[in-house]
């Protein structure tokens, strides 16, 4: 007779929670720091021009950071597995592109809309089953897919264009209106960030995904299903590539061939400038939202101080160094806390 072993659960050593608790509090304190350098830019700004912070000013700035606070959370979720998704913005392109032609056809806006996620969390699928089932390294997995995708949105796209001429008027408008200076956007986005969020912190399999990114071997051997979690992660991060996708199409009513060329490096600044460790394990989808409302409000802040927007990318590269240093002093100082931890507590065993 044969039994089935079933992987058991094994408890958290009390130094991995002290080690978790450390690198929380740092990593608060790193969101802290963002939410501080943002209001004293946004202030200084202000001070300079009298009309930066508007009515219409601030519906700008959160129109702006809308697009790029969806594809952040999706990203933030790939990398706190220690992964990454290279091809978030060949997805969000040929999602767009998906969506406006079958409105264009006279579809639904709703049904747009689901078929752009369907669309991204199928690329989601693709890039999960390569990591996580063909052991492939993610970054060489995701470069393919973003150049597959976007020479089969090259192809199909071709020199076609669509127009907010050819969509929906009640599509356009939901791109633009809210309540008050909040947009619907907005609204949406936010919303998909405190669900996210509470996934991560709140249910055990989110939980596990900050456990795969600390240590895969440790997680693994305490029974978290691996490629489970993996493939979760990039089929949210694909979807809400594609939810994006028809909501740039809503916010820009235009989109063409080149449509997301270079916003994947966008979306991993934001999410590293967020706290969010490259290394995977630490960090939340609140920093990463943080992080892309930085980078956007820098791309308005720079026009309305009369500074050429040919720097934004030079800073995006500064901030984006920056945080990687700051995540490497962090990661030394937690293991020099914990080989502290450690040689007190042998001290103790031997006294």
């Amino acid at each position: 007779m044969t039994m089935t072993v079933e992987p058991v659960r094994q408890e958290v050593a009390p130094e991995s929670v002290a080690a978790r608790r450390l690198v929380d509090k740092m990593f608060k304190a790193r969101e802290l720091a963002v939410v501080a350098v943002l209001v004293l830019m946004l202030g200084a700004t202000q001070l300079s021009n009298g009309e930066f912070l508007s009515q219409q000013g601030i519906k700008d700035l959160m129109l702006n950071a809308t697009i790029l606070v969806l594809v952040a959370v999706g990203q933030a979720m790939v990398v706190i597995t220690r992964n990454v998704d290279l091809s978030v913005g060949s997805v969000l392109g040929i999602s767009a592109f998906a969506a406006g032609l079958y409105l264009q056809d006279g579809g639904h806006p709703l049904l747009a809309v689901l078929l752009a996620v369907g669309l991204g969390a199928l690329f989601g699928v693709l890039n999960g089953a390569l990591v996580s089932l063909g052991k492939v390294p993610a970054l060489v997995v995701t470069l393919g897919t973003l150049y597959i995708i976007r020479g089969i949105d090259s192809i199909w796209v071709g020199s076609r264009q669509i127009t907010a001429s050819d969509l929906p008027d009640a599509f356009v408008d939901f791109g633009h209106d809210g309540i008050s200076v909040v947009p619907y956007l907005a609204l949406l986005s936010l919303a998909v960030l405190v669900v996210v969020a509470y996934f991560l912190r709140g249910y055990r399999s989110g939980r596990d995904m900050y456990a795969l990114g600390s240590n895969p071997e440790a997680a693994r051997l305490a029974g978290v299903p691996v490629r489970t979690r993996i493939m979760t992660a990039y089929v949210v991060c694909g979807a809400l590539a594609g939810l994006a996708g028809a909501l740039y199409l809503a916010r820009f009513g235009n989109v063409d061939s080149n449509t997301g060329n270079g916003y994947e490096l966008i979306v991993v600044s934001a999410v590293v400038v967020g706290g969010v460790a490259f290394t995977g394990g630490s960090g939340s989808v609140y920093g990463a939202a943080l992080g892309a409302l930085l980078l956007t409000s820098i791309n308005s802040v720079l026009p309305a101080l009369g500074v050429s927007s040919v720097w934004v990318t030079a800073i995006n590269g500064f901030l984006l160094l920056l945080a990687i240093a700051v995540d490497r002093i962090l990661a030394l100082r937690v293991a020099g806390a914990l080989r502290k931890k450690a040689a007190q507590t042998r001290s103790a065993r031997h006294a």
